[in-house]
């Protein structure tokens, strides 16, 4: 087994760790406490566009980068590493919002809406959860009645990543609720859809230079060629997608992790008492080795798992262990990160109190880390 980067891989990390560094870093702070997603949409579309990111994982026949999911994973860990907050919307439109299509759309479908995704003209969404449908799918109550050619969606979707700036939309809605999940389907809807607009924006703890905002649909005519798959595949749709999404999440978690080891370790070598680096203090020693040893075991199953998905190999069980594994180790590590740090890092300026805030949501969306126990015991125990 190869773990080695390949000579092109090694020039990815190395210019998003630029990028990261240059232009994502400067403001991570102010971002974050004017909860600016704006400046983040800009990089997205312009300068990450320019550079092919948008696509990076997907054929260049839509206008990708014809990379695997290995590189995502490469590209979100360095973008992570710096702001998760970017990297958390740069996920959904690398693995939510265009994944669906990808896998599941016509082939006009795909030529139709993947190649403005991939160039940056456009960015995507993914739109599953609603007040009562968060882990319990079935549960949905928009609800989509074909009427002649189009398909008629009523009801209401929250947290939606990327919502408003977003003009492709992947939204799961039921049409036949007798059947539970076999009667939910997937729709693409288009912003500016007549009867599809945005509701309140939401505030958060953490991940605050994202944008979350609620979906409404008032008798919002969906178009029937852009029902993806058939009806009563939603499920099957959206459990697919999101694993992709789930992939996204530990890459999230695995850099935000490095980020606040990377904080901690500096200040641990900078920091003098009792005339010695206070690295020297085994308490601390031994807190930088546990999260090492966290960060190099979140990284091997994230890697298995990307690595799983191209070889177009089942990695629904490892891609759950990864997003488990690596965000409730985040949020050892970051809080670990602020303890060392002492009452420095209780400051805003340390850097290390924003990512401790922002690997909570990481532990919660794409599945609870309780659902992802769940999923990787429904495979155990077959």
């Amino acid at each position: 087994m190869d773990f080695s980067l390949t000579k092109d891989q090694e020039k990815l990390v190395e210019e998003v760790s630029f990028f990261a560094k240059k232009e994502v870093k400067p403001g991570t702070v102010e971002r974050d406490r004017e909860e600016d997603f704006e400046t983040l949409f800009k990089l997205l579309t312009g300068k990450m566009a320019e550079k092919g990111w948008m696509g990076l994982s997907y054929p260049l026949k839509y206008g990708g980068m014809g990379k695997g999911f290995q590189e995502l994973v490469l590209l979100l860990t360095e973008l992570a590493r710096v702001d998760v907050s970017l990297a958390a919307s740069y996920s959904v439109c690398m693995t939510l919002g265009p994944y669906s299509i990808y896998k599941f759309g016509t082939e006009e479908q795909k030529e139709k809406f993947l190649p403005p995704l991939f160039k940056g003209l456009k960015i995507s969404a993914f739109a599953m959860t609603e007040e009562n449908a968060g882990s319990d799918s079935a549960m949905q109550e928009t609800l989509a009645v074909k009427e002649g050619n189009h398909y008629i969606l009523n009801g209401r979707k929250i947290y939606i990543t990327n919502a408003g700036y977003a003009d492709t939309y992947t939204v799961i809605a039921m049409t036949d609720k007798d059947k539970g999940n076999k009667g939910i389907s997937a729709f693409i809807v288009e912003k500016g859809t007549p009867g599809f607009s945005f509701g309140k924006e939401y505030k958060k703890m953490g991940i605050r230079s994202t944008v979350q905002r609620e979906l409404i649909f008032q008798d919002c005519h969906v178009p029937a060629e852009n029902l993806l798959g058939n009806e009563g595949d939603g499920f099957k749709i959206a459990m697919t997608t999101i694993d992709t999404g789930r992939l996204g999440v530990a890459c999230q978690a695995l850099g935000a992790s490095m980020g606040a080891y990377d904080i901690a370790l500096s200040h641990s070598k900078e920091r003098v008492q009792f005339g010695k680096p206070v690295c020297s203090n085994q308490g601390v020693s031994f807190l930088l080795a546990d999260m090492a040893m966290k960060i190099e075991t979140a990284k091997l199953i994230t890697q298995k798992a990307a690595w799983l998905l191209d070889l177009g190999l089942p990695y629904s069980k490892e891609v759950a262990m990864a997003k488990t594994l690596a965000s409730d180790y985040a949020m050892e590590i970051t809080t670990d990160a602020v303890q060392i740090l002492g009452g420095k890092g209780f400051l805003v300026e340390s850097e290390a109190e924003r990512f401790m805030r922002d690997v909570k949501i990481l532990q919660i969306y794409e599945g609870t880390n309780e659902i992802q126990r769940l999923v990787i015991s429904s495979h155990i125990l077959r």
